[in-house]
């Protein structure tokens, strides 16, 4: 019994290892602008829609690599916004997204630093992070 648990576990340890999850900040706009001020970090922002496949392809394949991951929660305040969902539609109008996914590097006053739309590989939305943070200084 002990060698099955001590199988169990370190096979659980061996496929844990990378397993790297980009952080999504959780709450209301403007906290999340605190948040990024606080941090002194730009808010990336996801804005999505539910419906819409390049997105769940982003979600599902490229937001939870391992190197967006760590690049991502070491320079930015994370945020999925649902575009056609409570803040979002607001949000969708003050930053003229009209295409998803759109793609948003927003400074702690809310200023664009850098945008860009659609699905992003996982190289690609890495270099977006990195001319962002130059944008940005």
């Amino acid at each position: 019994m002990n060698k099955k648990i001590f199988i169990l576990l370190f096979t659980c340890l061996i496929s844990g290892a990378s397993f790297a999850q980009m952080r999504f900040f959780e709450g209301k706009w403007g906290e999340a602008l605190k948040e990024a001020k606080s941090e002194n970090k730009l808010l990336f922002v996801d804005a999505y829609a539910v419906w819409c496949g390049p997105c769940r392809w982003m979600a599902n394949n490229v937001f939870p690599d391992e190197q967006v991951s760590k690049y991502f929660n070491e320079n930015f305040i994370n945020y999925k916004l649902d575009m056609e969902k409570g803040e979002g539609p607001k949000i969708a109008q003050n930053y003229k997204v009209t295409a998803y996914p759109t793609l948003l590097f927003i400074d702690s006053e809310g200023n664009v630093k850098h945008r860009v739309l659609g699905a992003q590989s996982v190289e690609d939305l890495i270099g977006a992070g990195k001319t962002a943070v130059q944008k940005s200084r």
